[in-house]
């Protein structure tokens, strides 16, 4: 079942979406007589790529919705854990392990650590499972956190989380090790 909600949800990402749209457009340009149709698709998908990935379109479609969260700003009530969701990673050991994590992952960590450094008792979780890798994404979070300076009692790993629902369930229970 997971497995069917992350190629779903991968599926309706604007990139595969439109390429999707592309590929119905070429089916119906070579197995049907409705040209003008099968151009009309094609034409929308190849627009649709040209928008999404023209970085003023992009951003101006993103702003809206990060702008109806506003940035973590230092309180008087004590904060004793920060949380870090996964995302994803590659392991090659000829990369920087900053370079390991994917971009999305990056900032997650980087706004995490930038929250710990302002509460320093604080516990920072990581999470995300291994992905099928032999290092799981909440080891390499670790990593590259204790690459930052980072001090390694300060960690808690929640590693076999797959999903964001797993992850807050787990940081609840009190999953996490060491």
């Amino acid at each position: 079942m997971f497995e069917l909600k992350k190629l779903i949800s991968t599926l309706i990402m604007p990139l595969p979406a439109l390429l999707l749209l592309g590929l119905f457009g070429l089916c119906l340009l070579w197995f049907s007589q409705r040209k003008r149709l099968a151009s009309f698709v094609i034409f929308i998908a190849f627009a649709g790529i040209f928008l999404t990935a023209f970085q003023p379109v992009a951003s101006g479609l993103l702003r809206p919705l990060e702008r109806q969260y506003t940035a973590f700003l230092p309180t008087e009530k004590p904060v004793d854990f920060v949380m870090v969701l996964g995302n994803s990673h590659v392991v090659d050991d000829a990369l920087p392990p900053t370079s390991e994590l994917s971009r999305a992952a990056l900032m997650r960590l980087t706004e995490g650590i930038r929250i710990h450094r302002m509460y320093p008792t604080s516990k920072l979780i990581l999470s995300g499972y291994d992905h099928g890798y032999e290092v799981s994404h909440a080891r390499m979070l670790a990593r590259v956190a204790m690459a930052l300076g980072v001090n390694k009692n300060s960690i808690l790993l929640l590693e076999t989380a797959k999903d964001t629902w797993e992850e807050a369930y787990q940081a609840a229970s009190g999953g996490g090790e060491s």
